[in-house]
């Protein structure tokens, strides 16, 4: 987005909200000020006024949490997305056929942000919940929605992109995820084979809207001995889930017609 009209005081506030976010409980002040490079007294004006409209609370350790106004303005945000509300009514269809999660999420930058969850009648426990951010390199849900952009889109998305290894599987550089974005692109889907714990696999499919771009992901997970028994029916089924979310949110072409 052009920065004509920007308003650099929100943007640090959205920074801020962004870093606590992701580690609640562990900046204070001082930290902050240090790891993005704000002076400690626009930081504090800053955060004082964060904290009187109730987007922060500061506890007794002095570090911050986010605060109740920003609950409020996710709960809204919940009602009003259809996407979501679509995915967890067809979702429950698609678990009476395999029976294993199946999980919601966005691409936002170099991650996967997870919108929504349906699990399974087991007691397995993944790595990703809602509300979670998680490195799209090492989730099938990132790769999928990555099969529109050109190995230069992708090489100046991972320009600074530290390629944090969740195990000896996890995609380890540009060159490999591109290779797994035209498979991707070419059959319909995209897998993760125990890139973001060992023992686990994700098979993923694309949600569109109706001026037909990628908006999200839907996939299926599970351990190594569902997934040798199950994967072509999860495969099938997490396309037809990604079929269904996408008429639902207006795309009126499938992935074969847009393809070919």
């Amino acid at each position: 987005m052009k920065k004509k009209y920007w308003v650099p005081s929100i943007e640090r506030a959205d920074s801020v909200l962004k870093i606590i976010n992701k580690y609640p409980g562990k900046y204070r002040l001082i930290d902050l000020s240090i790891e993005l490079d704000i002076n400690k007294s626009s930081l504090f004006s800053l955060l004082n006024t964060l904290e009187v409209l109730g987007w922060v609370v500061k506890k007794g350790n002095d570090t911050y949490d986010l605060g109740s106004t920003l609950g409020t303005f996710n709960s809204t945000y919940l009602k009003q997305f259809n996407l979501i509300q679509s995915f967890y009514k067809e979702a429950q269809k698609s678990i009476l056929k395999v029976n294993e999660p199946i999980q919601l999420g966005t691409l936002e930058g170099i991650d996967v942000v997870y919108l929504g969850k349906v699990n399974n009648d087991s007691n397995i426990r993944l790595v990703t919940d809602p509300g979670m951010r998680y490195p799209s390199y090492a989730s099938a849900i990132g790769k999928i929605q990555m099969i529109d952009y050109s190995y230069e889109e992708i090489e100046e998305i991972f320009s600074n992109c530290k390629w944090v290894q969740k195990t000896d599987y996890t995609t380890a550089s540009l060159s490999e995820l591109f290779d797994k974005i035209k498979f991707a692109k070419k059959s319909g889907y995209s897998v993760e084979s125990e890139e973001s714990a060992l023992g686990f696999h994700c098979v993923a499919a694309p949600v569109y809207n109706f001026e037909r771009e990628i908006i999200a992901g839907v996939s299926f997970s599970m351990p190594t001995n569902s997934w040798n028994e199950k994967f072509e029916k999860a495969k099938d089924e997490i396309i037809n889930l990604s079929a269904s979310l996408s008429k639902l949110a207006g795309c009126s072409k499938g992935y074969s017609e847009r393809y070919g």
